[in-house]
C-alpha cells in the first residue's frame, strides 16, 4: 500500500496481526506529536484510550474526541494526524483488504476465533 502507515510512522504503527482478509494496526502516540501522512483501507477503529486529535488532509482539518472503548468506521481516506489532547493515544485499526462473504458452497470454517 502506497503510504503504508507502518512505512511512514514506524514508531507510532506495528502490525498486529495480519492474514488474507485483515490487517490489525495498533497505533500508540504522546500529547504534542504529528504523523506523517499516510493511508488508510476501510477501516474500524477501536479506542483503547480517550484522546483529542486533529486529522488533516488537502488542507482541510477535522478534530475529533473520542472516549476509551469506541468502535467506530474509517472510510479509506490520506491523511496526517496530530495528538491535540492532554492524555496518550492508543487505538487499534482493522483494516479491511476485501468484501468477500461466505457462500454456501464454500467449505465450512471452524466456528470461533483463530489465528490466522
Amino acid at each position: 500500500m502506497a503510504n503504508d502507515p507502518v512505512e511512514t510512522n514506524p514508531e507510532n504503527y506495528r502490525v498486529a496481526f495480519e492474514n488474507e482478509r485483515v490487517r490489525v494496526l495498533e497505533y500508540t502516540d504522546s500529547p504534542g506529536h504529528t504523523t506523517t501522512e499516510h493511508n488508510h483501507p476501510d477501516s474500524v477503529m477501536i479506542t483503547l484510550s480517550a484522546f483529542r486529535r486533529r486529522i488533516s488532509s488537502n488542507g482541510n482539518s477535522v478534530e475529533v474526541e473520542l472516549p476509551a472503548g469506541a468502535a467506530r468506521w474509517l472510510p479509506a481516506q490520506h491523511h496526517s494526524g496530530e495528538n491535540i489532547g492532554e492524555t496518550d493515544t492508543h487505538t487499534f485499526f482493522v483494516e479491511l483488504k476485501d468484501s468477500a462473504r461466505p457462500s454456501d458452497s464454500e467449505a465450512e470454517e471452524p466456528l470461533g476465533p483463530s489465528e490466522t
